[in-house]
């Protein structure tokens, strides 16, 4: 199983995301600067969190024209895995890569905290480690993560059972008007979504800040797990 982590400048969960995949998986990634035109063979291309490009015009959107980005495009439209998180989910919304659009969080505010995600499908790569309804916490910190989409995308997202994961309370309910649940305003509660090969996933929260009881739980282990056993059939 190989595995690159693109780099942007602004960039700075690329560590977090690499210890993750060490911790859970055993194999160490390769790290990719942005500015390469060419991809390594890989099976998962990751795009983490940080502040691209110090999150000018909008975030994510100077990184989805790095040169390496279209080379990620080729990549994902020939059937490869790709995982954007906070700043990677922004990228691919930008870069046309995934539907919608992350917006200012509805407080105007940046928010550096816990919440709780609830599993809205386990027949993905990045869900089969836990089953649909699963609750579990996991770390945000991101000022734009209100995700939007149009009447159109979402009701295709809603048919198409594109998402992922919701916001949710520690009992699972979901409430998109209740920002103690929905805490950046994100549309229907939305915190994760995929392509409709189910191989393209964005998602704002950080499951790689909790693989391992050191850092205060494992609850974000399932995530890299499930892909460790999609990526090892």
């Amino acid at each position: 199983m190989k595995i690159g982590i693109v780099v942007f400048p602004g960039i700075n969960r690329e560590r977090d995301m690499v210890l993750a995949f060490e911790r859970v998986t055993g194999h160490t990634p390769t790290i990719i600067w942005h500015r390469e035109t060419h991809l390594p063979k890989v099976d998962l291309i990751v795009l983490p969190g940080g502040f691209s490009y110090g999150d000018y015009l909008r975030c994510g959107a100077m990184a989805a024209h790095s040169p390496i980005m279209q080379e990620i495009s080729h990549f994902a439209k020939n059937g490869g895995y790709v995982l954007g998180v906070c700043n990677g989910f922004q990228i691919l919304t930008e870069a046309g890569l995934l539907p919608g659009a992350l917006l200012p969080n509805a407080s105007l505010r940046f928010l550096s905290q816990d919440c709780y995600l609830r599993v809205e499908r386990d027949d993905t790569p990045y869900t089969n480690g836990w089953k649909k309804g699963d609750v579990f916490l996991t770390p945000m910190a991101h000022g734009d993560g209100n995700y939007f989409a149009d009447t159109k995308t979402l009701k295709m997202l809603e048919d198409d059972n594109r998402i992922v994961f919701r916001y949710a309370s520690a009992s699972g309910k979901v409430d998109p008007q209740d920002q103690t649940l929905n805490p950046n305003g994100s549309i229907n509660a939305i915190a994760g979504i995929i392509s409709e090969n189910g191989r393209i996933c964005g998602m704002m929260p950080h499951p790689e800040d909790l693989v391992d009881p050191l850092m205060g739980g494992d609850d974000g282990k399932p995530l890299f797990q499930g892909i460790m056993e999609t990526l090892t059939q």
